[in-house]
């Protein structure tokens, strides 16, 4: 059945103009500009019509399997929960993070995480999720188990990403050991001991494993066809070394130095999308909106709040001059799908897929009024 979306604001590649599209087998069979007499066409009310939006990194899945210390949730029911608030949020197409490498005083176990991934398989199959769901790795290169962790996912169709992270104290994210003291003390409720005890053996644990995993981590990645990441880059020597393994984008780079790096190196920059609305990292780090200032923003993620990735792209251009609407719109939709190697998505073009939200802007705030994967309403 073709499906027309009549009296909106399309945000297409270069331009927003007000028309009609035209949706025919889960594909973008038309735009035409003014409104449509066609009948059944469905009346848009002047509100925006956007690409679906394409997340690389959300650490948001395990906040459903784990919600309190001790406690786990039925993985299914975990990864429709997350499912259900990754589809409201615009999100069309989502990278589910699992921890790859794990530290002794965690809880979760890489079971967990096996666990999650055949469960979003599962939802997938049986056709159970509105969003389309691939899995990334987060790897953890710093910690002991970290190979054995990756193994767990040898030949899993739906790894598409792997990210090599290095969360030892004194370096990348948290050169600063206060910021590092907020974050973990905080988290975990550890006294003054306890925290210097994990510090120091963090960091003897990266100085005997980073390297090491980093290396054998993507010489495997590659030659499963994963595309790979970097996380935390703050130098022109973590640059260097990431362009040398193959790297393909630098997530979260801490400092303007190491964005700079990335961009002129021909890497893709994702920051945060929370770092845009709150107007910074919460590890102190460099601001989203600066390198955005710069032309050094390629790519948002939400990382741990879902909605922020629609949020920040109707809110960058507010903060930041010289970006429009459909430039930050690519930034959630084109340019992270094209990055993953998904050319059939990201954009409202002649042929892509029809995977789509409506939205109107309430108080400088999106509302997702209604959201289309391959042309079938999903919310």
């Amino acid at each position: 059945m073709d499906t027309i979306l009549t009296n909106a604001r399309i945000v297409l590649a270069d331009q927003v103009v007000e028309g009609s599209l035209h949706l025919r087998d889960g594909r973008i069979a038309g735009i035409d500009s003014g409104p449509s007499s066609l009948p059944g066409a469905q009346d848009m009310g002047g509100d925006y019509v956007i690409p679906g939006l394409v997340e690389l990194h959300t650490d948001h899945l395990e906040n459903h399997y784990a919600p309190r210390p001790k406690v786990r949730w039925n993985p299914i029911a975990a990864v429709c929960a997350h499912d259900a608030q990754i589809a409201a949020s615009g999100i069309t197409t989502v990278f589910d993070a699992l921890r790859v490498g794990l530290d002794e005083d965690t809880d979760i176990t890489d079971a967990d995480m096996r666990r999650l991934a055949d469960a979003i398989e599962a939802g997938m199959a049986k056709d159970w999720l509105r969003a389309d769901h691939f899995i990334h790795l987060r790897c953890e290169v710093s910690a002991p188990n970290c190979l054995e962790s990756f193994e767990i996912f040898e030949n899993d169709p739906r790894v598409r990403i792997a990210s090599l992270m290095d969360h030892s104290p004194g370096q990348r994210q948290f050169v600063s050991l206060e910021a590092y003291a907020v974050y973990y003390k905080g988290k975990r409720g550890m006294s003054d001991a306890e925290f210097n005890d994990f510090c120091e053996r963090r960091m003897a644990q990266s100085a005997t494993w980073s390297d090491k995993n980093r290396k054998i981590v993507a010489e495997r990645a590659k030659a499963r066809g994963v595309m790979l990441a970097s996380h935390d880059d703050a130098t022109d020597a973590h640059v260097d070394e990431a362009v040398e393994l193959g790297i393909r984008v630098a997530e979260f780079p801490t400092t303007l130095e190491a964005a700079r790096a990335s961009k002129a190196q021909g890497l893709a920059v994702l920051m945060g999308a929370p770092n845009v609305v709150r107007g910074g990292s919460h590890s102190g780090n460099v601001s989203a909106r600066d390198l955005a200032a710069n032309g050094l923003l390629d790519i948002l993620s939400s990382d741990y709040i879902p909605f922020s990735l629609i949020q920040s792209a109707f809110f960058l251009g507010e903060v930041v001059d010289g970006i429009d609407l459909p430039e930050s719109i690519a930034m959630v939709s084109r340019t992270p799908a094209r990055s993953a190697g998904l050319d059939d998505r990201g954009e409202i073009a002649i042929g892509k897929r029809a995977d789509l939200v409506r939205v109107r802007v309430e108080e400088h705030i999106p509302i997702v009024r209604t959201v289309w994967r391959e042309g079938n309403r999903v919310v």
